[in-house]
């Protein structure tokens, strides 16, 4: 079973375009529809604990998939599966971003920059409507919204999230269940409880060494902590890891925006752009090493924490307060992408009149036709090649 699931997942990791959502999409063609080896509930129920983690959820999906079916070593192969093709295209860009240089480079990298633009923009959006479709939820949103813009200490989002939790307990009690069919997973309580201790051993260790100057330990509690702490998939981590790279001073806005635009154009999982951002970031060590290290530390929280919660979850989700506990983090988890939008993507990207119309096109694009994204990111990239000729 091992050597399917890796060319299976491999297969997805080189043509999942779309970001998260549409990689769940994918994940349930293959296999729920065209496999049958889930069937509808159990694969519901992974989904549920994949959003109800930090961290990347459909690379915890593959993840959890690998585990149910192949072991500890079926999950690692999904992961590598799944990771591996966007992972090495990051790193190559990487690499290529410093000899780009030129007017026409420009505007692609400027091009790339809107593109995050429109893709956060629209991310925001689709999370309102799906995370905040109510007025209490809506409120807890624009709460999280106005206290990050107030600004505040390094660990102020996770303060929000953690209010978010307790306020949903008061304003989220309405809503539905979560689905807490068995599932046989191969590890039992004993295995979860120490997996659960080494993530909070990791993210310990991160919060004592994250800080200062750039350095392989640094970077690898720089990641640990944006994977450990990041609710909402891919375009959530923006803010966190743009704090981590940007704020430290260890990379400038403009590298970072352009990778992460050009992630959108990638298959693959969306936290591939650590391997990009370590790459680049000068810790003294070779690319290669910085990359990897990012990778890693990026994706690590989170499969532990899928990992631990499997075998615990039916006796979690049969909890009164679970559900409203997590409809009020995934609120405020609206109001951070939003924040990140406002704050740190839309000055960022959007630099006149020109640029503001580029944007505003995709955004409609994406929005109304609904077509590939990566679509959307060649028509930005190129319209704002020809703006800048003009």
């Amino acid at each position: 079973m091992a050597q399917p699931l890796f060319t299976t997942f491999l297969r997805l990791g080189l043509t999942s375009f779309g970001g998260p959502i549409a990689h769940l999409g994918y994940f349930r063609e293959e296999f729920v529809v065209r496999r049958r080896c889930l069937s509808e509930a159990e694969f519901a129920q992974l989904l549920a604990i994949c959003q109800a983690l930090p961290g990347p959820a459909s690379s915890q999906l593959g993840f959890a998939v690998g585990l149910l079916k192949g072991g500890w070593r079926g999950g690692l192969l999904a992961f590598l599966g799944f990771t591996l093709p966007s992972a090495l295209l990051m790193f190559g860009l990487a690499l290529l971003a410093p000899r780009l240089d030129g007017p026409v480079a420009a505007a692609v990298l400027h091009g790339l920059k809107l593109v995050a633009v429109v893709v956060v923009a629209h991310g925001v959006v689709g999370m309102a409507r799906s995370l905040a479709p109510d007025l209490p939820r809506a409120l807890l949103a624009g709460l999280a919204l106005m206290a990050m813009l107030a600004g505040g200490p390094a660990w102020g989002q996770l303060a929000v999230i953690g209010a978010g939790a307790l306020l949903g307990l008061w304003l989220c009690r309405k809503v539905p269940a979560l689905p807490d069919a068995a599932l046989a997973v191969r590890h039992g309580r004993g295995a979860a409880w120490v997996l659960f201790a080494l993530f909070a051993a990791g993210l310990l260790l991160a919060l004592a060494l994250v800080g200062g100057p750039a350095s392989v330990p640094a970077l690898g509690a720089a990641f640990y902590e944006a994977g450990a702490l990041v609710f909402g998939g891919g375009h959530v981590v923006l803010p966190l890891l743009e704090q981590s790279t940007v704020d430290s001073g260890w990379l400038g806005e403009d590298a970072f925006l352009a990778g992460y635009g050009a992630a959108q154009a990638l298959p693959g999982p969306m936290f591939a752009l650590s391997a990009y951002l370590g790459a680049l970031v000068p810790t003294g060590a070779s690319p290669a090493l910085g990359a990897t290290v990012a990778l890693l530390a990026m994706f690590l929280p989170g499969l532990l924490l899928v990992a631990a919660l499997l075998p615990l979850w039916h006796s979690l989700a049969s909890r009164r307060w679970a559900p409203p506990a997590i409809a009020g983090i995934n609120a405020v988890v609206v109001g951070l992408l939003a924040a990140a939008l406002v704050g740190t993507v839309l000055p960022a990207g959007v630099r006149g009149p020109a640029d503001a119309v580029v944007a505003a096109a995709g955004l409609a694009v994406l929005m109304v036709a609904r077509v590939n994204v990566l679509w959307v990111v060649a028509g930005v990239v190129g319209a704002r090649v020809l703006v800048g000729m003009v």
